[in-house]
């Protein structure tokens, strides 16, 4: 939740000038993502490649997550550009995507998520 609430204020911070609404739960999923690839680094990942679709590849998920926020940030530079103010190029949230991603890699192990031990109720 807390992911979530940051990533749409990521998203805000960089496309304050922007008239369109943004709403959705891809940055509290991007958060996820940041924590997983510090507490899991070394896990594989199954995935399709979209031109081979008949073919799975193992890819470790530390190159699979880090090129996926890699590439979130460089659209969002992207849309910072004169000509493209806010999410108008599209309707995605690539600073959402990004800052999202940040914040869970940041709170994850501040929140205890690392932990070996069980949480009790």
């Amino acid at each position: 939740l807390a992911c979530g609430v940051l990533a749409g204020l990521a998203q805000w911070f960089f496309t304050s000038m922007s008239d369109t609404p943004s709403l959705g739960a891809s940055g509290a999923i991007a958060g996820v993502m940041g924590a997983y690839i510090l507490r899991f680094p070394n896990a594989i990942i199954e995935t399709i490649i979209p031109p081979l679709i008949f073919f799975t590849f193992r890819i470790p998920a530390v190159f699979y997550l880090g090129f996926w926020f890699v590439q979130q940030a460089f659209y969002g530079l992207g849309s910072l550009s004169p000509s493209n103010i806010g999410m108008e190029g599209g309707g995605v949230a690539y600073w959402a995507h990004a800052g999202g991603f940040v914040f869970g890699a940041i709170l994850g192990p501040l929140l205890g998520l690392f932990d070996d031990k069980p949480n009790s109720i």
